[in-house]
């Protein structure tokens, strides 16, 4: 009898540990994270197992690996973020895990400005960014702003001239070296910047009295005020309603960016005067570049080489589809035939903002 008891009772908690999985797998499954264990591969179609399985693995970080906090003012569907997203990639494939990097877009973290003034301020909040190369001109970077001097470059090969010269190198280095606490990785650019308004324009006439939203930096201050215009600081996140409700009548900006930012609803009219070619530049701050081995430290640098390759490779395809796109939806584009008006407005700023930098100047004029 009692025999005849313990097999009724291992039969009957057998079959209650069978239920009990039965329930509990198949709401697991539905809830499990990334984290979690996975799915077994008996349980997955064939096609999806073998394409699953090393996808996981190759996206596991290094357990010490260090995480970069990176900023970028635009969306990640721009030039620059998509420039971002290669550097991204390429750090953490060649680092093989230990570099980790927290693309943070669309300004989530701020503007330029205040990005710059978090990593110059310490504290480790934003290890780097993307930035316009002249937004080191009110830290101290000469240098950088001869990069956003009206004119100076002529055209894309005369940027990557320059880009991928030893000059190009020394520039980068400008801000680390004057004890700034940042310094530049690799050079790329946006597309050739152009004025757009709330209001019809037809050329150069048309700025007068009006107000050009600028970000307070010396040489577009003195470039608005050269079109007879009156230059208004505005925030980049605030632009959109500042254009809206007439705080503004127009601003500047990269193709690319005037449509992934929805100007063109505010304001759609652009004219294609390309005043500067949209230089921009990826920094580090010093406390995170000390923070990395000489290995890691060089993953950065190459991987810089190749986001710069790739940003080079894209721009120009991306900014004529961004063009099409915005004609067809309507925005006037207005082209400029004769840009010698506008060169000879803007003369007395560049002249103001080569003071001591003559030689340097010159060196990229003549790059062309």
């Amino acid at each position: 009898m009692k025999k005849r008891f313990c097999s009724i009772l291992l039969a009957v908690t057998t079959v209650m540990s069978m239920t009990a999985c039965g329930v509990t797998a198949p709401e697991a499954a539905p809830t499990a994270q990334i984290n979690e264990a996975p799915t077994p591969l008996a349980a997955q179609p064939e096609a999806e197992a073998k394409e699953e399985a090393p996808e996981a693995a190759q996206s596991e970080p290094a357990a010490d690996a260090i995480t970069l906090v990176m900023a970028e003012v635009n969306p990640l569907d721009t030039i620059v973020g998509m420039t971002d997203q290669k550097f991204k990639e390429e750090v953490e494939a060649r680092s093989k895990g230990s570099i980790i990097i927290d693309l943070q877009a669309s300004g989530v973290l701020g503007s330029e400005n205040d990005v710059l003034d978090s990593m110059l301020g310490g504290g480790g909040t934003i290890d780097m960014s993307r930035i316009s190369a002249f937004a080191l001109t009110s830290y101290g970077g000469q240098k950088s702003m001869l990069l956003s001097l009206p004119y100076i470059f002529t055209s894309r090969e005369h940027f990557w001239n320059f880009a991928t010269s030893d000059l190009a190198q020394e520039f980068l280095q400008e801000s680390s070296e004057n004890g700034s606490g940042v310094r530049g990785l690799f050079y790329g650019e946006e597309g050739f910047r152009h004025f757009f308004t709330s209001y019809e324009i037809s050329g150069i006439d048309s700025f007068a009295g009006k107000k050009i939203r600028v970000s307070n930096d010396p040489v577009m201050n003195g470039l608005v005020e050269g079109l007879g215009a009156s230059p208004t600081v505005v925030s980049f996140g605030e632009l959109y309603s500042a254009l809206q409700t007439g705080v503004v009548d127009g601003a500047e900006q990269p193709i690319a960016n005037y449509k992934s930012n929805a100007f063109p609803e505010v304001a759609p009219y652009m004219i294609l005067d390309g005043h500067t070619l949209g230089a921009i530049q990826v920094v580090i701050t010093d406390e995170a570049w000390n923070k990395l081995s000489a290995e890691q430290q060089n993953v950065l640098v190459e991987a810089g080489k190749a986001a710069s390759e790739y940003n080079r490779s894209i721009s120009e395809e991306k900014e004529n589809e961004v063009l099409a796109e915005l004609k067809a939806d309507g925005v006037t584009i207005i082209e400029v035939d004769d840009i010698t008006p506008w060169q000879e407005a803007v003369k007395p700023v560049i002249e103001e903002n080569i003071k001591g930098l003559e030689d340097y100047y010159q060196k990229i004029v003549d790059m062309k």
